[in-house]
Order: C-alpha cells, then structure tokens, then sequence
C-alpha cells in the first residue's frame, strides 16, 4: 500500500451516518447468537500487573457483600446464594446499557460451546434484543442474519424481522437466556413464533429444531468469468475455505470477483484479518483502542498472505444492514484501501470487540465488551455502520401490499401447488407467479421467489437467486464497466464520509 494513500488517512471521528431498512421480501434469515467478535486472547492472562482498586470501589464491593449477606439471612424465606450471585452479575452487567456484554450462565456458555463445535439443535436465526423494553419501544426480539438452508431460513423469515412472541411467551417480557432456551433444544421439536414485519405486519411460524451446521463460505461462478464469493460467517475455518474459492476462481480465469457479505453476523477477529491479508498486500488490516493496554493492537497485512491472483482483480462487496462486526471489518478495510466497491445497504454498525471470562470452579462466565474496532481510515462505526457507494435497497410492500403478503403466507396455495408439483422448471414457476398474481396482487418477481423458496424447502438451495436478487444483478452490472477502476478510486473512505456528514451537521445545527 502507497505511503500516499496511508498519509490521506485521519484521525477518529463519530459522526453518525443514514441507515436503510430492508423490506426485501425474501433473502431469508438464520439462527445463532452472536454479533461479536470475540479476540483470541485469554481474558485473564493478559493482565501483567494486578488491578488497582480505587477506594470508592472498595466501599461499594463491600457494601454490596454487606447486602449479599444481609439479604441471605434475613429474607422472609429461604434464599438459594446462587440466585443472589447470579442476579447481582446481571444487574451489575445490565447496569452498563451495553447489548454485547452479558452474563453467561452454564446453558449460555454450552450454547457457545456447540457454536464453536460447529453444530446445535436449534431452528437458525441470529438474533438480538434490548436490554429494556417499555410500552413504547417493546423489547422484542430483532432477527439480525442467517444460517441458509436451516427451518428459519426456509420458513422465509427475514433480517428486520421482529420475534414478539415464542411458544405463546411474550418475547418483551423474557430474557435473552431465556429466549435462547426456547428457540434452542432436541433436535424434532416445534416451536411456535410470532413474526412482526415492518409496522403491521403479523404472522405465525412453526419451526421445527433441526441440526444447525455452521457454514462459513459457499462459492462458484457467475456469467462464466465473475467469481461469487458468499461468506457466511467468520470461523477457524473461513480463510481456508476462502483460499479454496480463490484458487477456484483462477481456475476458472476470473475476470473480476464478488464478494457476499450480506446477513454475516460476524466472527472470530483473527479470521477475518488473514480472509482480508488475502486481498491487502499491506497496512493495518483493523485496529483496537481500549483503556486496557493489551487491547491495543493493531492487525496489519503481510505481502506473503496475499493472493497474487487477486491484484488488480475488479472486486465488489456486497452489504446489507445483516452485515455485522468482522463482517464489516473486511468490507471497511477493501473500501478504506481502494481495492472494492460497496454495493447495497448500510451495515449494522457493530464497531466493538468482546471477551469471555469463564469463572474458575464453575460453569459459567461473562461476555464483556473490552475495545472498539477501527478501520484503515481510524474510524469506528458503531452504531453507524458502513454506507454503501452505491445504495441499492429491495423495495417495500405497500400497507394494501403487507396485507396480500400475510394472506399469502399464512395460506398454503404456494405449498400445496408446490407439493403436487415438486419439480418446477423455470418457466413453469414463472408461469404460477403469473397465475398466482391474480389473487394475490404482488410483484411477479417476489412471487417467483417464493415459489423458489418452497420447491427448495426439502433440498439444497441454489447458490444465488439472480431472477430475484436485485444487489447482485447491480454489482454484475457494474464490475464489467471499463471505468471500474475510477470508481473504486474516487470512492470516499469512511473516514472521509464521517467528516462530511459531521461537517453537514454542523452546518444545520448552525442554521437552526
């Protein structure tokens, strides 16, 4: 990387930028937990010099064992010391407003454990949820990104997508814990939602536990000399799966190359550094600041990592509001350093970097947030995201639209015709949206795609859907224009996108 472009890079700023919501009828969304990345490091070994206790805080640990203590022995009933301890952590974790940074308890932490395994019996949808809830803003649980090819994914549900309710249980008034032990368990199981879309839109699903595999890349050719690239989420594993879609493409002579990012929650730091040092040849990849001096680290690119196939090659990246944490790492490095073109939507906004502390001598533990990430350009996103340099949103259904959708899906004419007719061609589905079109007034387009969602129900799914994917039809357009490589070149860095939008806002709060 030039010293001349590493010179135009500045310093932090945090200026909030737009983000889009995504009513895209149905790139289909899956389950685990997480929108973290998580650092290699061990939390508690990292420490060179014991803590230093202020005398306020020791005033305050003692009165809260004085309470512990008091509470235990005077309660009316019996107090299990357990419940005290685990309550006091919550509250205490609660207490910092921070989604990302939580109690784990035995069950939380064997959920992380089947994660990092690779597989659990669950029904694939990652999800968030607020720490509170009020009339106002209840604390409903937010669908974030997919695992394909899982029951939620084929049950069409959606980023964006809000569960209000699980087995008949108010999703506002339970826990995430509690959530998690609903939507996870044996393998066979049905579990009942409540799906809300957009403002109005309601329906009921009924999921069916499966074994979730955690994928983490899937790949082939477009068009014969485009390479699709779609990673699904960072694992041990991605930059070898990444490696081997690359040396794919160049056997197949790649022209140009595109990279999915859309619904990736996120992963392990160190994966997506060495997927990145696949395309960076050098500079820092990402780096963290934190008040804890071996949490600054910067993550930086080796020329020997990079893919020499890969120089020069045109590369565009695709981003949706699902594309969260490492995720968003890769895609702020490629746009920092010139080297892609962001086609799509304003990413999550995840800027911030978590460790888990497992407690000696018991089964559970504390996920903590303990540093913020920051781009080649020193900008940290979070609750910003990434805008894209080109914006392309799926369109959204009218409130007469919402209304033919729910009818629609909560039906069954598209399962029952697909159930007599479980080997459509093309043209045959084609000609059912057309039919299907009459009763139910929708986009032939979003009607295709959900015939396509149930013939694919009991089979593997086909790497893209290019009838119906809108972005991807955008970045092929795209990629094969000789003045490619201008745009990427002309494109703003994050950081310079921060600084205008601050400097915009500035000037309305001036003219006010």
């Amino acid at each position: 990387m030039s010293s001349a472009r590493k010179n135009e890079y500045m310093k932090r700023t945090q200026t909030p930028s737009p983000k889009t919501l995504w009513y895209g009828a149905a790139v289909i969304v899956t389950v685990i937990v997480l929108l973290i990345i998580i650092t290699p490091t061990a939390f508690a070994q990292n420490t060179t010099q014991p803590p230093r206790i202020s005398p306020l805080s020791r005033q305050y640990t003692e009165l809260l064992r004085n309470v512990f203590n008091f509470v235990e022995e005077n309660y009316v009933d019996d107090v299990d010391p357990k419940v005290l301890y685990e309550g006091a952590i919550k509250g205490m974790l609660d207490a910092l407003g921070d989604p990302y940074t939580t109690y784990l308890d035995a069950s939380k932490q064997r959920d992380m454990n089947d994660i990092t395994m690779g597989s659990f019996g669950g029904v694939g949808l990652t999800i968030t949820k607020p720490v509170e809830s009020s009339s106002e803003k209840p604390a409903w649980v937010e669908v974030a990104s997919p695992i394909e090819d899982t029951p939620g994914w084929k049950a069409g549900i959606l980023a964006g997508d809000m569960i209000i309710s699980i087995n008949d249980t108010p999703t506002p008034d339970i826990s995430m814990d509690e959530v998690l032990g609903m939507l996870r368990g044996p393998v066979g199981e049905d579990v009942e939602l409540v799906i809300r879309r957009g403002k109005n839109v309601e329906f009921p699903v009924t999921l069916t536990r499966a074994l979730i595999e955690v994928p983490t890349v899937k790949y082939g050719m477009i068009n014969g000399n485009t390479g699709y690239l779609r990673i699904i989420e960072f694992t041990r594993y991605t930059p070898e799966r990444v490696q081997d879609a690359l040396e794919f493409f160049e056997t197949n002579n790649y022209k140009g190359i595109i990279i999915d990012l859309r619904n990736n929650p996120g992963g392990v730091i160190d994966s997506v550094v060495a997927v990145a040092d696949k395309f960076i040849d050098s500079g820092i990849i990402v780096s963290t600041k934190s008040r804890i001096p071996y949490q600054n680290i910067e993550y930086s690119a080796s020329p020997q990592n990079t893919v020499k196939s890969t120089y020069g090659i045109p590369t565009i990246v695709l981003i949706n509001k699902g594309s969260a944490s490492a995720s968003e790492i890769l895609a702020g490095a490629l746009k920092d350093y010139h080297l892609a073109y962001l086609v799509g939507e304003t990413t999550y906004g995840k800027g911030s970097v978590q460790q888990v502390l497992d407690f000696r001598g018991t089964e559970d533990g504390i996920k903590i947030t303990t540093a913020r990430y920051y781009t080649p350009s020193d900008s940290n996103i979070d609750k910003t995201g990434i805008p894209a340099d080109m914006e392309v949103l799926f369109p959204e259904l009218t409130s007469d639209e919402e209304k033919t959708f729910v009818d629609l899906i909560t039906s069954s004419v598209i399962q029952d015709y697909s159930a007599e007719h479980p080997d459509m061609s093309e043209e045959q589905i084609s000609a059912y949206a057309k039919k299907l079109a009459k009763e139910y007034p929708l986009e032939e387009r979003l009607l295709r795609r959900l015939i396509r969602q149930e013939q694919y129900r009991k089979k593997t799914s086909p790497l893209y859907d290019l009838d119906y994917d809108i972005q991807l039809q955008k970045a092929l357009s795209l990629i094969g224009q000789t003045n490619f490589s201008d745009m990427v070149k002309s494109a703003e860095t994050i950081r310079e996108l921060q600084m205008k939008a601050q400097a915009e806002s500035e000037t309305a709060e001036a003219e006010e």
